[in-house]
Parts: C-alpha cells; sequence; structure tokens
C-alpha cells in the first residue's frame, strides 16, 4: 500500500514511520526542500507540492493507495485555510478520481473549527455520492495524545483497505 501523506506535520511524520515500519510506502507532501531531511529520515518519499495549488499534487497520486488529507490545524490567512477544505479538496478530491486511490482519509478534528470541518466532511460526501470515493474521518483530536490519533488512523487505513464486504448468492 502507498499513501499520500498531505499536512499533518510531526502527526504525519509518526504515520509515515509507522506504514514504513509495517512494510507500507508513505508519500509525503512538503511546500519547500527544507521538509525533505525529515521526511526521509521517517522512511517516507518527499513531495514538494502544496494542497493550495491542487496542479502541484496531481502526479502524487500516481500508485497511491490512500489519500490523507490532514489539515486540521491549517493555519495561516482565513480564505485560503478555508479553500484547503473547501474548493482545494474537492479539486484534489476530483483527481482520484480514475486512478489507484482506493479511499481518502479527512481529518474532521482540529482548532481550524467547526464550520470548515463540516465543509470538508460535506465535499468528502458528495465525492462518495458523485463518483463513489470512499472515505474515512479522523475525529481524534491532532494536537491530542498522539497514540490516540495514530491509533485511529490505523483503524481507517484497515477499513478502507478492507472495503466494503460483498456476498455472493
Amino acid at each position: 500500500m502507498r499513501a499520500l501523506i498531505v499536512g499533518g506535520g510531526c502527526r504525519g511524520l509518526d504515520l509515515a514511520r509507522d506504514l514504513v515500519a509495517e512494510g507500507h510506502a508513505a508519500r509525503c507532501v512538503t511546500r519547500t526542500e527544507a521538509g525533505r531531511t525529515a521526511i526521509e529520515a521517517a522512511g517516507g518519499e518527499c513531495w514538494i507540492g502544496t494542497p493550495d495549488v491542487i496542479g502541484t499534487l496531481r502526479y502524487a497520486l500516481e500508485n497511491v493507495t490512500l489519500l490523507f488529507w490532514l489539515l486540521g490545524t491549517a493555519s495561516g490567512d482565513e480564505q485560503k485555510v478555508a479553500a484547503l477544505h473547501g474548493s482545494r479538496l474537492r479539486m484534489m478530491l476530483e483527481k482520484t478520481t480514475d486512478t489507484t486511490v482506493r479511499g481518502v482519509i479527512y481529518e474532521a478534528a482540529g482548532p481550524i473549527g467547526e464550520p470548515l470541518l463540516a465543509s470538508g466532511i460535506a465535499e468528502m460526501e458528495l465525492a462518495r455520492e458523485k463518483n463513489a470515493i470512499p472515505f474515512a474521518l479522523l475525529h481524534s483530536d491532532p494536537l491530542g495524545a498522539r497514540d490516540a490519533w495514530l491509533a485511529e488512523a490505523q483503524q481507517a487505513i484497515a477499513g478502507l483497505l478492507a472495503g466494503p464486504r460483498r456476498t455472493s448468492k
């Protein structure tokens, strides 16, 4: 399994370490070369790009199984942060259509506030309805206990990789 981790900072790196330790591949997005050393030290593959410009992430989806959108702690210009949970997220989800992506994990908690998180959840639901993109939500506090957050992320991964249960008649 290959993960594309967009955002998350230190918890994203912890997730990458866990995934790599389990034999998976983790491609981690950073805005600048300054993030490369930490990503590679975690065993991840560095991808220079930004969720503010989805075109920089388009080819990062190559051979990806799960997309992680970990932007519950995003900060900065209010309109740009809102776009990360609205129009930018929508554009990224559209890019996953007809790719190897089997699911998206959205960080639905964090200090950005309920209205923005609700907007992101609505985008996830729209993508599932429109393009049958499965998703899971992370509700653990991204600034709280790291072990609880990682455990919830691992459960989300397992659920998406298991896929829908099918029975034959």
